[in-house]
C-alpha cells in the first residue's frame, strides 16, 4: 500500500539527517539543504502525478534525492539514465544502498537493449558457420560461449574478458530487425526475455533513455510493450532526451545495413542448398547500387540535405538504382519467405528496407527532415522529426503518474524554455538547485589573452600551445575537451611529438573510455585528450584531474541538416534562432564540460576556456552566466599562484 504524499514528507526530514537511516547506512554519506529540497519536490511531483523538471548542480546529491521518495512512495518505479555506466551505477550501488537503508523490501530489476544481452540463436550459428573477420575474434567467441552457458543474465557488461566495442558483439546478439521472436528455438531461455520478464515483476526497474523511446515505439506501433506499468517515470541525465527521442521518433537506413541483410539471405540459400539464382544474384546487384551512391559523395562526415545530395550530379539516378535493387530482393524474397523461419525473417527486413528506401525518395512530410551522412565506405539516409515535442506531450497525456526530468544542466542561465519546448513539457514545474561546492575557493576560470578568432587558421595551433604551456604548471593532471575529431587529432599529434610534453598522452580511441579513465586515475600527472563523447559522465576525483581545457564555445556543426531545420522554424515562427536555439544549447554543453572540474567538495582546479568570444561576444555574458561561480583570470601568472597555494596547501 503506498504511503500517502503528506506520510512521506514527514519521513523524508528523518531519512536525510545526520542520524538518520542513509547517515547510518552510508559511509561518508552528508546531507545537503539542496537535497532534502530536491527530495520534497520530487516526493509532490508522485503525490500530485505532475511533471517536474529539476535541475540539480553537481554536488547536489540528487540520486538519493530522487530515490528516496520514489521508495517510499510504495509504487512502482522506473528510472531511465541516459548512459549504461549510470545505469549499472544505480543498480548495483545506489539502489541497494538506499533501499537497504530504509529497510523497505523493494524489488529491483536492470533491464538494457537488446544488443547488450548474447544472442544464444545468433551464437550457435556463428559458431557452427564461422562468420568471423579476424583472427582475434576466434577467442573471444569461445569466450562468450562459456559466458552464456554459465550467466543467468547474458548481460555483456560482465564479461571484462572481451571488450565492449570488440565487433564480435555484433554477430552473437540480435536487433530488432534480426530478431526471430517468438519462432526462435531458443525463446524460452532468450535472456532478453528473462530480462524483461523480471522487469515485470520488479518494484523499481532501471533503464536507459533508448530502451524508454523503444517502448513508446513499439506501443505507437501496436507492438505491444518492452516496460512495465508504473507510478513514476525518473529521467537522470534528462538532457540527452530531445536528442535520443529524435533518433527513436525517426528512422535511417545504410548501405552497410542493406548489404549485410543481403549477405545474410545468400548464407541461408547456402543452406538452404544454394538453389535460387534469381534471390542470389538480386542481392549480388545491390552492392554495385550502394558503391555507385556512396561513390557520388565525396569525403566522409559531410552531412547533406535530401535536397543538397540531389544536386549532386548522378545522385538521383543512382537512388533509383539502389531502391529498385533493393525492392528486387524484397519481391523475391516474398515468394520464397516460407522455405525457412530465416529466409521468413529476412523478408520482413527487405521489405521494411524498400518501404524506407522509397520513403526517402519521396521525401514527402513538412514535419519531418531528409538527410544523408557519409561514412567511409557506406551512406546512411535518415528520416528526422523536425520536432518530439508533440510525441512527447501525447506519451505525458495519456499516461497520468509522476514525471521528474533531472540533470545537472537543463537551463541557460536558469532559463528552462528550450529543455520544456523541445520535450513538450507544458504544465511542469521547474526547480533548481545551486551545487554546494564553494568555487570560489576550489576553483578559477582562465580565458587566456591574445588568441586569435576560432575562425583563423592559426586558432588551433595556439590552443595546442596554450595547453602545451599550462601542463607544467598543472603538473599534467588534465583533460582536454576538443569541440571537432580534427582538432582532437592535430592536439594528439602535437603533443605526441619527441619533448613536446613529459607527460603521459592519452586520446579518445586509443582503448575503451572506461580504460582510459582508469588509465588516466592511475597514473596521476597525465593528460587526457577526448571530444563530444567525453563532455559528460567523466567523473574523475581528487588531484589526477585538476585541469580541464575546452577549445572553443561547443556551438552546434552548422552542416546540422536537422538543426538547419529547426533553425528555420524558429525563424519563420518569429524569434531569433541564434539567441532562442542556439546560444542556450552551447549554454548547457559548456556547463556539461565545466562539470568535469569540480566532482567533490575537496576538489581544486582551473576551467581554461580558450575562446575568446567568451569575453569578446554579447552573448558571452550568457554563456559566463551558465557556468559555475568560478572568479575570472586572464594572466598565466595568476593559474600559477592558484596552483602554488594548493600545493602549499597540501
Amino acid at each position: 500500500m503506498a504511503e500517502s504524499g503528506a506520510g512521506i514528507s514527514r519521513e523524508i526530514a528523518g531519512v536525510f539527517a545526520p542520524e538518520g537511516p542513509l547517515g547510518a547506512r552510508i559511509p561518508g554519506f552528508n546531507a545537503r539543504p539542496q537535497q532534502v529540497e530536491m527530495a520534497h519536490a520530487v516526493m509532490d511531483a508522485i503525490d500530485d502525478n505532475g511533471v517536474l523538471v529539476a535541475e540539480a548542480e553537481t554536488g547536489t546529491g540528487k540520486t538519493f534525492a530522487y530515490l528516496v521518495p520514489a521508495l517510499l512512495s510504495g509504487g512502482k518505479v522506473i528510472v531511465s539514465t541516459g548512459t549504461r555506466a549510470l545505469q549499472d551505477q544505480l543498480y548495483q550501488r545506489d539502489l541497494p544502498a538506499v533501499r537497504d537503508a530504509l529497510g523497505r523490501p523493494v524489488t529491483m530489476a536492470l533491464l538494457k537493449g537488446r544488443s547488450n544481452y548474447v544472442c544464444h540463436h545468433h551464437l550457435r550459428r556463428t559458431l557452427a558457420e564461422g562468420l568471423l573477420d579476424f583472427a582475434e575474434q576466434v577467442p573471444q567467441l569461445r569466450a562468450i560461449e562459456r559466458f552464456a552457458a554459465r550467466n543467468a543474465s547474458g548481460d555483456r557488461a560482465l564479461l571484462a574478458e572481451v571488450p565492449e566495442d570488440a565487433p564480435v558483439w555484433q554477430k552473437v546478439t540480435s536487433t530488432r530487425e534480426n530478431c526471430l521472436g517468438n519462432r526462435c528455438e531458443d525463446h524460452e531461455r532468450c535472456f532478453v526475455l528473462n530480462a524483461r520478464r523480471n522487469a515485470l515483476k520488479a518494484d523499481v526497474v532501471v533503464v536507459n533513455h533508448h530502451l524508454f523511446f523503444a517502448d513508446i515505439l513499439l506501443k505507437d506501433e501496436g507492438g505491444g510493450e518492452l516496460l512495465p506499468s508504473c507510478n513514476t517515470v525518473i529521467f537522470d541525465e534528462a538532457h540527452q532526451l530531445p536528442e535520443t527521442a529524435t533518433l527513436f521518433f525517426g528512422a535511417n537506413r545504410s548501405t552497410a545495413q542493406l548489404l549485410e541483410a543481403a549477405r545474410e539471405v545468400r548464407a541461408e540459400l547456402r543452406v538452404l542448398g544454394d538453389d535460387d539464382p534469381v534471390l542470389k544474384a538480386a542481392t549480388l546487384a545491390l552492392e554495385p547500387a550502394c558503391k555507385r551512391l556512396r561513390n557520388l559523395l565525396g569525403e566522409a562526415g559531410q552531412r547533406l540535405t535530401r535536397g543538397q545530395a540531389l544536386d549532386v550530379g548522378g545522385f538521383g539516378a543512382a537512388l533509383d538504382a539502389l531502391v529498385d535493387a533493393q525492392q528486387a530482393i524484397s519481391d523475391r524474397l516474398a515468394a520464397v519467405a516460407t522455405r525457412s523461419e530465416t529466409l521468413t525473417r529476412c523478408n520482413e527486413v527487405a521489405l521494411a528496407s524498400a518501404t524506407e528506401l522509397e520513403t526517402w525518395r519521396a521525401g514527402q512530410g513538412a514535419d519531418r527532415v531528409f538527410w544523408l551522412e557519409c561514412a567511409a565506405q557506406s551512406v546512411r539516409l535518415h528520416r528526422s522529426p523536425l520536432s518530439v515535442a508533440p510525441l512527447m506531450a501525447e506519451t505525458l497525456q495519456n499516461n497520468r503518474r509522476g514525471w521528474v526530468f533531472t540533470s545537472a544542466t537543463l537551463s541557460a542561465g536558469g532559463d528552462f524554455r528550450l529543455f520544456r519546448e523541445q520535450m513538450g513539457l507544458v504544465d511542469a514545474v521547474e526547480r533548481h538547485w545551486d551545487s554546494p561546492f564553494d568555487y570560489a575557493t576550489q576553483a578559477r576560470l582562465y580565458v587566456p589573452p591574445g588568441l586569435p578568432e576560432p575562425a583563423s587558421r592559426d586558432y588551433n595551433a595556439a590552443v595546442i600551445d596554450t595547453l602545451r604551456d599550462l601542463l607544467p604548471v598543472s603538473r599534467g593532471r588534465a583533460f582536454g575537451l576538443f569541440t571537432s575529431l580534427r582538432a582532437l587529432r592535430e592536439a594528439a599529434a602535437a603533443l605526441r611529438r619527441p619533448g613536446a610534453t613529459r607527460y603521459p598522452v592519452l586520446v579518445q580511441g586509443d582503448a575503451p573510455r572506461h580504460e582510459l579513465l582508469e588509465r588516466f586515475k592511475q597514473l596521476g600527472n597525465a593528460v587526457l585528450l577526448g571530444s563530444m563523447s567525453f563532455w559528460e559522465g567523466v567523473d574523475v576525483r581528487g588531484e589526477a584531474l585538476s585541469l580541464v581545457l575546452i577549445d572553443r564555445l561547443p556551438f552546434a556543426p552548422p552542416d546540422d541538416p536537422v538543426l538547419a531545420a529547426r533553425l528555420e522554424q524558429v525563424r519563420q515562427s518569429g524569434g531569433n534562432p541564434f539567441n532562442d536555439w542556439q546560444v542556450p544549447q552551447a549554454a548547457i554543453l559548456l556547463r556539461q564540460g565545466a562539470g568535469r572540474l569540480i566532482r567533490d567538495a575537496s576538489d581544486r582546479g582551473v576551467l581554461v576556456i580558450c575562446d575568446p568570444r567568451l569575453l569578446g561576444k554579447p552573448y558571452g555574458r550568457k554563456l559566463r552566466e551558465a557556468l559555475p561561480p568560478m572568479p575570472l583570470v586572464r594572466d598565466i601568472d595568476e593559474v600559477r599562484q592558484f596552483f602554488a597555494a594548493l600545493d602549499s596547501a597540501a
